[in-house]
């Protein structure tokens, strides 16, 4: 049997030096805060071109782990928000297919517990953090502003609850619902009412710590939006990626 086999990939080098950055910072070799030698003396050290140096700082800079500190032109290792992790995870659900459905499913599962957790290890910030997302969302003139105040609320119940894996994880969810959130929101009158609604009794509940009333209120919410979106006349089986079509006409939408 003749056998066929395809090329090497071969890396660029800038790649190469990224990777070796990389494995510096999550060993712990490289902290968070500490500065990286100027990129003369790094492309001394791996024996490569500065250009390629600033290229593999650059890929870490938008990867969120490098920065610059003001006044300063040395990169320095910093800690990724969830919006950069969030973001990739985001990309590749999108390249898996994820639907709608997915999506909701995902917001079930995570996010009363999260709210629970929330109540039990709120801070004082945590709650002002979650009143003024809740009254922005009030004040929202269309429902853009509604979204993405929508979804800050959302960020600060992940911060609330003190964990940051589960901040992190909610994250991709959160950026798969947001653009048809948006879609739902112009479509159902009722949606901006009920979302108000369902913020207010949430933050009374972390607040008073009732984790047993965030969690309830919290799985109500997320039911809310699924028939928010039946009602918009999204198909939950379409993916992500197809931004939501009108749903068939044998699938009649949920009642309020």
């Amino acid at each position: 049997m003749n056998l066929l086999f395809e090329p090497i990939a071969v890396e660029p080098t800038y790649r190469r030096v990224a990777g070796a950055l990389v494995e510096h910072i999550v060993t712990g070799r490289l902290q968070v805060g500490d500065h990286l030698p100027p990129e003369l003396e790094l492309a001394r050290q791996f024996g490569v071109n500065r250009s390629t140096v600033r290229e593999a700082l650059r890929e870490l800079d938008s990867a969120g782990l490098l920065g610059r500190r003001r006044g300063s032109k040395r990169m320095v290792v910093v800690r990724p928000g969830a919006g950069h992790v969030g973001a990739g995870v985001r990309r590749a659900l999108v390249l898996h297919e994820v639907t709608f459905q997915d999506v909701w499913e995902g917001l079930t599962i995570l996010e009363p517990p999260l709210a629970a957790l929330a109540a039990t290890r709120r801070k004082a910030a945590d709650c002002r953090q979650l009143h003024a997302a809740a009254q922005s969302v009030a004040a929202a003139e269309d429902s853009a502003q509604t979204v993405v105040h929508v979804i800050k609320y959302f960020r600060a119940l992940g911060e609330a609850s003190g964990n940051p894996a589960l901040a992190v994880a909610q994250e991709p969810l959160l950026q798969l619902l947001e653009p048809s959130l948006a879609a739902m929101i112009g479509k159902v009158a009722q949606a901006r009412a009920r979302i108000i609604a369902a913020q207010r009794r949430l933050t009374q509940a972390v607040e008073s710590r009732d984790s047993e009333a965030a969690q309830t209120w919290m799985a109500k919410h997320i039911r809310d939006f699924r028939r928010g979106f039946e009602l918009a006349g999204i198909n939950p089986r379409d993916t992500v990626a197809q931004g939501g079509r009108p749903a068939p006409a044998e699938s009649p939408a949920a009642a309020p």
